[in-house]
């Protein structure tokens, strides 16, 4: 349990001081609150240990990188006041504002350099080490081949930054904003080790500051005034929830003791539109849900088991009658909207097969593997217990039988920090799961199946020819033919049967209508410090 010393005891008191809010509700306190509700529990507030969507809301509340995105999605400096970059490609330069830790001790270049090493150090097994490969030698570092030092960052002085990276990475800006790449302050973390993170301990360069954890209660985090924009902030504190319960989100709203919550039961978008009327948003997003095969593991090492199973799922099914409506039934890994990647797509072949068709080379498939009435085939399909993935399972349980008699599936329904800490411990024979991207460029997609992505490649997929023409891709600086290198790629895993995608989802929020300064974007990335009541109101056009 995470309990910061200064609420000991007084956790109640807190909540009820918690009423005075932005999207509804009253109180005799007068702090201006923003209460937003996240999808699953906080195992992590340490940028180099999280690995969850959800972690993230709160995270990049507290802390600021060289870059950000504005409310719709665009890309804008934070720390960076300005960059440069050689001709090759390989070496940026920034140049950072002056600002302080909310102790008031500088952030400097030094803060980014020890960040950027630290999450390579194998002591620390970021699940997120892989993302950041791109920094020269951050491989070899995280597989202690190489000293720290060797690490393509340095500080030329307190207010400026070099990344030297492997290969050009026309998305390096974008990856900028992703927390991995946060400074943390060095002289917090090695003075209280794992527990820098706890609200007694903690210290941050951006808008707000932990000050309240208890897993089961809420976390809460006040205004920084050593943010180098305080001033423009709205709400004073911000207040988050772990509710998987989406019915009791919807109580919560209609009790005015909500402003925001990260998911909703898509289904019911219409129920919603009716009894919260403007609360209910949705925008395509770049997001994909896909399901895991163990493929090191009998019976999932056999790609005709993997192939057959992918085929009998009907997506069309799901998305028309079952989930949010505007998801898009999925036959490639990279979604629509994508930067980058203008060239054709590859796409499983037998997309264009009727049903019936499909099922029975499903069932051509596991005979030809050797499975029938005498030797059945049975597997544990591991789903989310969050979002509409509960409602997708028996679809998939049902399709599979469809297959024949002797198919047998069994579901389990988990928590989803549970489930996503199975899935990077290869602790699953089929297994549901979703990416949401980190920076706007296939990569992120397609390096999940590369075999030194570590544990985010899940089932422990491993083609050198895939990783091949990763590598091939990442060296291309033309985007034309980068794209078409990625083609190939996905072609190649998509045959392989690692993962099954199966549907592009559209971004689902809950959002008080009486909030300003939120826009649709399609990474679904939304920061505390863009949002207003209506009736105090803030420009958030302007850029730093």
């Amino acid at each position: 349990m995470r309990l910061n010393r200064l609420f000991a005891g007084t956790a109640l008191a807190l909540t009820l001081a918690l009423s005075a809010c932005g999207g509804g509700g009253g109180g005799e306190d007068d702090t201006l609150t923003l209460r937003r509700g996240i999808s699953a529990k906080v195992d992590t507030l340490d940028p180099h240990r999280s690995s969850a969507a959800w972690e993230n809301i709160i995270i990049g509340d507290m802390f600021h990188g060289l870059m950000q995105h504005a409310p719709d999605g665009e890309v804008i400096p934070a720390m960076a006041e300005s960059w440069e970059t050689s001709e090759d490609g390989l070496t940026w330069t920034f140049k950072l504002i002056e600002t302080t830790w909310s102790d008031g001790v500088p952030v400097t270049a030094n803060d980014f350099v020890y960040a950027l090493r630290r999450i390579q150090d194998p002591a620390i097994a970021s699940q997120y080490s892989s993302l950041l490969y791109i920094i020269k030698n951050a491989q070899p570092l995280n597989e202690g081949r190489v000293a720290p030092e060797e690490l393509g960052v340095r500080a030329i002085d307190d207010l400026t930054l070099e990344i030297t990276l492997e290969e050009p990475a026309p998305y390096l800006l974008g990856l900028l904003t992703h927390y991995t790449t946060f400074p943390v302050p060095q002289h917090i973390v090695e003075q209280y080790g794992e527990a820098w993170v706890q609200p007694e301990n903690i210290e941050v360069n951006g808008p707000y500051k932990l000050v309240y954890w208890v897993t089961g209660d809420q976390i809460v985090a006040d205004k920084n005034p050593s943010f180098y924009e305080a001033d423009t902030l709205c709400f004073e504190r911000v207040s988050y929830f772990e509710l998987e319960d989406l019915a009791a989100v919807e109580r919560r709203i209609e009790a005015g003791d909500l402003d925001i919550n990260n998911d909703f039961d898509g289904g019911r978008k219409a129920e919603l539109d009716r009894r919260l009327p403007g609360w209910a948003r949705t925008s395509p997003g770049l997001l994909t849900t896909y399901w895991s095969f163990n493929s090191s593991e009998a019976p999932f090492d056999d790609v005709r088991v993997r192939k057959a199973l992918a085929m009998a799922v009907d997506r069309e099914f799901l998305v028309e009658s079952v989930l949010t409506p505007g998801f898009i039934p999925a036959y490639n890994f990279v979604p629509p909207g994508i930067a980058n990647y203008e060239t054709d797509r590859p796409e499983v072949y037998w997309k264009g097969l009727d049903r019936a068709e499909r099922l029975e080379e499903a069932r051509r498939l596991l005979e030809e593997a050797g499975y029938g009435p005498d030797n059945p085939l049975s597997f544990e399909y591991k789903h989310r217990s969050t979002g509409d993935n509960p409602k997708a399972a028996p679809v998939a349980q049902a399709n599979w039988n469809e297959i024949a008699p002797w198919v047998d599936a069994q579901i389990l329904r988990q928590d989803t920090k549970v489930l996503y800490a199975d899935l990077r411990q290869s602790n699953f024979e089929v297994a549901d799961g979703g990416w949401l991207a980190d920076y706007n460029d296939p990569l992120n997609y397609l390096y999940l199946l590369d075999s030194d992505a570590g544990q985010q490649n899940y089932g422990n997929y491993s083609n050198p020819e895939y990783d091949n023409l990763l590598e091939q891709a990442s060296q291309e600086r033309d985007l034309v033919k980068r794209a078409e290198i990625f083609a190939q790629a996905e072609a190649i895993m998509l045959e392989d049967y690692p993962i099954t995608p199966m549907w592009f989802q559209v971004t689902k929020n809950l959002v008080d209508p009486n909030l300003d300064g939120w826009a649709e974007n399609a990474e679904d990335n939304h920061r505390s410090r863009w949002l207003c009541p209506k009736d105090v109101g803030t420009d958030t056009s302007e850029t730093e």
